[in-house]
């Protein structure tokens, strides 16, 4: 137990002298974190897309021949950054462009390093977004394909319009399950020398050889920072969901048609019916009648 209390008293002096740099460091977290994982969808759903565009044996030749270029060159890039490490992809870009390109391409600066940074977790993100995007195009039934089709809407428009919009909700979980990852995963950026929540904790560290401890501040920080994401997560599924019940119109399709359909709540200019029977109507439409009333 004093032991606990002594590395709480240590947490709350290192806090208290360096709590600007914590601060600092999460706030650079956050912001590559939202940035990187923004741009890695768009890469995914461009990706996904591609990848998912049909062809047929009749179709010209150099529309089969590109989809099916596109496709190779999507899934070598899909397979080459799901499966190296971050840190190496970082060391790669950071300091393999400038070598391939003999100097010409070099990220100076702390602007450089941003930008370096941005790319190198978008990139690594848009790998894995690429593959969700496209599970989740071919999750949504064919017949609702067939159906868009059918009533004359184009491929973009059957795209736009039915499935991109449900298979969005299908891979919104994916989505902040990414957004976590990025939050953590921006730790190992201290490889190009790029500063946030954990190079503050490297930098600290370096002046007062309390590790164990900073690491305990750094621990409950990014607890903290995915916990609230994935609340805030959650309160944008449930708000893409709507609402638990709704009520169903429940009438002849030809007396809609013909224009007298009366609403159960509002009526129509010509309903004879009391305010009360057409209140007890939505009532039985919503809840249905009870067997007294059968």
């Amino acid at each position: 137990m004093d032991k606990f209390i002594e590395l709480g008293m240590d947490m709350a002096a290192l806090w208290g002298q360096y709590w600007d740099r914590y601060l600092s460091g999460i706030r650079s977290t956050l912001i590559l974190a939202v940035v990187a994982t923004l741009i890695g969808c768009l890469i995914g759903l461009i990706c996904g897309i591609l990848n998912t565009i049909p062809y047929a044996k009749n179709d010209p030749l150099p529309k089969r021949f590109l989809l099916k270029l596109i496709r190779v060159v999507v899934r070598i890039y899909v397979e080459v950054f799901r499966g190296t490490p971050m840190v190496l992809q970082a060391v790669f870009i950071y300091y393999g462009l400038p070598y391939f390109t003999d100097q010409q391409i070099m990220f100076r600066g702390n602007s450089g390093m941003w930008l370096a940074a941005i790319i190198i977790v978008s990139i690594n993100t848009g790998a894995y977004m690429a593959e969700s995007v496209r599970g989740g195009i071919i999750s949504i039934d064919p017949g609702q394909t067939e159906g868009a089709k059918a009533i004359g809407m184009t491929h973009v428009q059957t795209m736009t319009s039915v499935i991109l919009p449900q298979a969005l909700r299908n891979i919104l979980p994916q989505i902040g399950n990414n957004f976590i990852i990025n939050i953590k995963d921006t730790s190992v950026m201290f490889i190009i020398g790029f500063i946030e929540f954990f190079g503050q904790h490297r930098n600290i560290v370096g002046n007062n050889y309390m590790y164990f401890q900073s690491a305990a501040i750094e621990m409950i920080g990014y607890l903290c920072m995915t916990l609230v994401a994935s609340f805030l997560l959650r309160l944008l599924e449930r708000r893409m969901d709507g609402a638990d019940s709704y009520e169903l119109a429940q009438a002849d399709q030809l007396t809609m048609a013909a224009g007298t359909y009366s609403h159960p709540s509002r009526g129509t200019p010509f309903d004879e019916r009391s305010k009360e029977q057409r209140e007890r109507i939505r009532q039985e439409l919503k809840h249905g009648r009870t067997r007294g009333d059968r």
